[in-house]
């Protein structure tokens, strides 16, 4: 039976401008992959309401699990919750379980809990809360979409939160091979092994150091006998 599948989507603009590096696609990555459901795709969209919806839609339909990172904060372009909603047409609003969470955490550091900190109790209707352990704002899940903070502090926390309660599949076994070859020397042997091994993904990843070519041949699958014997036969075809 095939792992579950899922899809990422990364929301703002300061993401596509440069400003920032996103850390959080690396992190789920490698979660997904040890609880084995199948990360597929990754989309990055700017801060705009229909961008966003359409990319929520679509995902949500092509995959088991959508997970979004970004836009859920106390500022005017933090909108994705309200894109969310719209995404399923289901109505938002201040939750009463959600705002006793941040009454609560505010009331312990003494800081106002203003209109622009209340907008992150703003929960669609229908959707069930991921813990925030680090700063108390929750995420949420509406459907098969899991939404949360892009500050990969707490994107760690809530994807921590989350992963438990969903089913996942066999773990993807990963094994990295290094050969002092060019990839041209490398094609035809790996290309067949790819082909007899059809459930295996194998790919190639050449480098240049001290003026001699290379490539890492990354082997992934979640058949741990098969992802060795791949290995063991490249070490053989290439070695020395």
């Amino acid at each position: 039976m095939p792992n579950p599948t899922a899809a990422m989507l990364v929301i703002g603009d300061e993401i596509l401008s440069g400003r920032t590096r996103d850390a959080n696609m690396h992190h789920l990555a490698g979660e997904l992959s040890k609880a084995g459901i199948d990360l597929r795709e990754v989309r990055v969209v700017s801060d705009d309401r229909g961008a966003i919806i359409a990319a929520v839609q679509a995902l949500a339909r092509a995959f088991d699990h959508v997970f979004t990172s970004g836009g859920i904060g106390p500022t005017h372009d933090d909108i994705t919750a309200d894109c969310i909603a719209a995404a399923f047409g289901v109505k938002i609003d201040v939750r009463a379980d959600a705002r006793a969470l941040l009454e609560d955490h505010y009331a312990k550091s003494e800081i106002e809990l203003n209109a622009a900190r209340l907008r992150m109790a703003r929960i669609p209707d229908g959707a069930t809360l991921i813990e925030n352990p680090v700063s108390a704002a929750p995420g949420f899940t509406l459907e098969n979409v899991h939404v949360m903070a892009g500050v990969p502090s707490v994107f760690q926390a809530m994807v921590s939160s989350v992963l438990p309660g969903l089913t996942g599949g066999a773990p993807l076994i990963s094994e990295t091979l290094r050969i002092d070859r060019g990839e041209g020397d490398i094609a035809g042997p790996l290309g067949d092994l790819a082909a007899e091994f059809p459930d295996l993904s194998m790919g190639s990843y050449p480098f240049q150091k001290d003026g001699r070519f290379g490539s890492n041949i990354v082997v992934r699958g979640t058949d741990q006998a098969a992802v060795r014997s791949v290995i063991a036969r490249l070490r053989a075809t290439f070695a020395g």
